[in-house]
This record gives C-alpha cells, sequence and structure tokens, in this order.
C-alpha cells in the first residue's frame, strides 16, 4: 500500500491551496446534507459506483461486474459521463458507437453488453429521465463514477479504494489524490478496497478494517482484479497462444503499451510470462494517432528477440482499434480483459446484497 509521500517544504507550499479546495468541497456537500442543492430520487433502483481519488480504481471491470450479475431477468441501464467524448448532451450507444462519440469506458461495456441500454450524459438527472423515456427503459440503473454527483440520490453507493493507494493514508488535492476527504467515504453504503495482491495476509485485512473504521450501516468487501486469457485486438488476424509460464516462453519478447492512470501493475503481470518486457505509455485515456503509431512500431522493431508481441489494456484495445497501422501491428497485437474476484469468500454474499435489494424495489413497482 502506497502514496504519494510529500516533503514538509511541498506540504508548506501546497497548504493554502488545500485549505481553499478543502473549503469549497465542504461547502458544497453541505449544501447537499441541508437540501439547498437537491438530491433527486428516482423510483427505479440506482446504483452508483465511483471513488473519491484521482485516478483509476477499478471502476469499469466493477461495472461490468454489476452488468453481469444484474443482467439476467433485468433491463440494465448504465450511464456514465463519457470522459473525453467529442459529443456533448445525452447520447445513447449503438454497438457502432466510437469512443470520440461516448468515452472509451462506455465502448469498452457496451461492446462486450450489446444488449444492455447505455448512454452518456454529464447531467445524471437528465440522463436518467430520458433513458426513462426510451423504448427499452432499465428496471435497473448502474451509475458509472458518480460518487461527486450528487443531484441523483442513489438506492446504493458502492465506493472503490485502490489497495495500492489507500484513502487513510493519502491528502486532499493537489497535495495528495484525494478528491474529496476522508469523511465523505461515510456516504457509501458499500465500501470495496480493489486491487488487492492475491497473497495478501490475513493481518492486512483487519489493518484496513481497523483504519477505515466504518460504520455499521457500511458492508466492506476485498477485491482482486484478474488477468483474463489473451484476445487479439483484431480478430481476423487470428491468435496467437501464449503460455502465462515465463519458461515456457524462454524467446516471447513484449511491448506493453498502455494509456492508463496506473499501467505499473500490468506491466508487472506481463513480467510473469515474458522473457523480455518493454514499454510505451501514453497518459491516461490517450487519444493514438499515427505519431503514436510510428512510435510503438519502432518500439516494437527493436526488440532482439525472434517472438515478439504487443500486449494493451482492454481499453487502450478500444481506442486502437480506430487508429490506423500496418497489418504487421495488428496481427501481433493483443489486449488482456480483466475481471473482479471476491475475495475471503465474501462474493456471494455481495451478490445477494445487491440482487436482493433490486428484486425487491422491482417487486414493489409492479405491485405499485
Amino acid at each position: 500500500m502506497s502514496v504519494v509521500k510529500r516533503s514538509i517544504f511541498w506540504k508548506i507550499l501546497f497548504f493554502p491551496f488545500v485549505v481553499v479546495y478543502a473549503t469549497g468541497v465542504a461547502i458544497r456537500n453541505w449544501l447537499f446534507d441541508i437540501g439547498i442543492l437537491p438530491s433527486e430520487k428516482f423510483d427505479t433502483p440506482i446504483i452508483s459506483v465511483g471513488n473519491i481519488t484521482v485516478g483509476g480504481t477499478g471502476k469499469t471491470p466493477f461495472t461490468e461486474y454489476l452488468v453481469r450479475l444484474l443482467q439476467p431477468g433485468n433491463q440494465v441501464g448504465v450511464l456514465s459521463r463519457g470522459y473525453k467524448r467529442k459529443t456533448s448532451g445525452y447520447v445513447v450507444s449503438t454497438e457502432s458507437s466510437t469512443p470520440e462519440e461516448i468515452g472509451d469506458e462506455p465502448s469498452q461495456i457496451k461492446q462486450k453488453f450489446p444488449n444492455v441500454l447505455l448512454a452518456v450524459d454529464a447531467n445524471r438527472r437528465r440522463g436518467i429521465k430520458k433513458m426513462l423515456n426510451e423504448p427499452n427503459k432499465p428496471d435497473v440503473f448502474i451509475l458509472d463514477d458518480a460518487y461527486q454527483h450528487r443531484y441523483v440520490k442513489p438506492d446504493i453507493s458502492i465506493l472503490l479504494i485502490d489497495y495500492n493507494r489507500m484513502i487513510t493514508e493519502d491528502s486532499l488535492m493537489p497535495l495528495g489524490q484525494l478528491r474529496e476527504p476522508l469523511k465523505s467515504k461515510n456516504r457509501a453504503n458499500i465500501v470495496v478496497v480493489n486491487k488487492c495482491p492475491s497473497d495478501i495476509k490475513p493481518i492486512e485485512f483487519r489493518i484496513i478494517r481497523k483504519n477505515l473504521n466504518l460504520f455499521p450501516y457500511q458492508t466492506l468487501y476485498f477485491t482482486t482484479i484478474q488477468y483474463d486469457d489473451f484476445k487479439p485486438v483484431f480478430p481476423k488476424y487470428g491468435s496467437y497462444k501464449i503460455q502465462k509460464n515465463v519458461v515456457e516462453n524462454e524467446n516471447l519478447g513484449v511491448l506493453c503499451v498502455t494509456g492508463i492512470a496506473s499501467p505499473a501493475p500490468f506491466e508487472q503481470y506481463v513480467s510473469t510470462f515474458a522473457s523480455s518486457v518493454r514499454s510505451v505509455k501514453f497518459g491516461d485515456h490517450h487519444k493514438f494517432d499515427n505519431d503514436d503509431i510510428s512510435k510503438i512500431e519502432k518500439a516494437f522493431n527493436s526488440f532482439p528477440n525472434k517472438h515478439n508481441i504487443i500486449l494493451t489494456t482492454e481499453k487502450d484495445a478500444v481506442r486502437l482499434k480506430g487508429v490506423k497501422m500496418p497489418d504487421s501491428l495488428k496481427k501481433v497485437m493483443y489486449y488482456i480483459p480483466l475481471s473482479i474476484h471476491f475475495m475471503l469468500g465474501d462474493g456471494s454474499t455481495f451478490d445477494k446484497q445487491i440482487v436482493e435489494y433490486v428484486d425487491k424495489n422491482r417487486r414493489c413497482l409492479r405491485v405499485s
């Protein structure tokens, strides 16, 4: 577990800015708490997924987990703001929607779950109301990255925390990476410490529980990220069978291409089965262009290994599909899907908590 540690000099330098930022956040939350800023409640069950830190905490894989859980028997609606899309306002996605139209993460979700009603709108209240007027209106909503969007009052609020950047050890922006003060965690019904190492020690679970100091109404879960089987970014070029053991890949070189907030875990995983690993890194949600492809091609061609491939993340694959590149790169480019797995045998407990709430409230709506 680690967060950015600042020296005394930087703490003194940033302190006035932290005070200004903290005051602004506190006033905003207070206005919501006393009702001057309205939080609208809807009859349809709403589950919010989000965080209070800057950067990735695994929101998209967790949203996909919820979709898989709820899709049987429910028309699921996913509403996102569509970060870094080129459109504005309310947009309903189709299977052909591009990242430029709806954002890379919504595009990823729609491609995996074509039957989901997925829309993007920075105004979540407006988005929900418009989705409820669609022909296939949702039985349940999942709001992606909506912890700070308090104009909608969710039925279940899920706060994700990155194990590698614990909020109990962090500071408010700009000194740290917290969007809100630590006490904002109290709004969550469910807290999930995500990206835990698979070999986490029992004492660490206890330490985290103690440090988070949650209320009795809050449920705490621990999850880990599992890397699934590799898939070609361009399926028509076939697939290359990769053994997940470095001994069996003695001559395999892997170029990691990433445009995510925290590429280190991805690169570390690749190093467990590749004999040689190099990286080309871009900023989070990076929009790839021709110059980037040239840079990737140059780095790939510099490998001395006999057998080389390019591995990227699922989110990056969505954006790379729309970029013109030579067939030589398409033939060797793969991505690694991610999935969420609950630890301590708590997966069934979480599933039951979510499904029973949604089912009960759907029944209430049908009766009324």
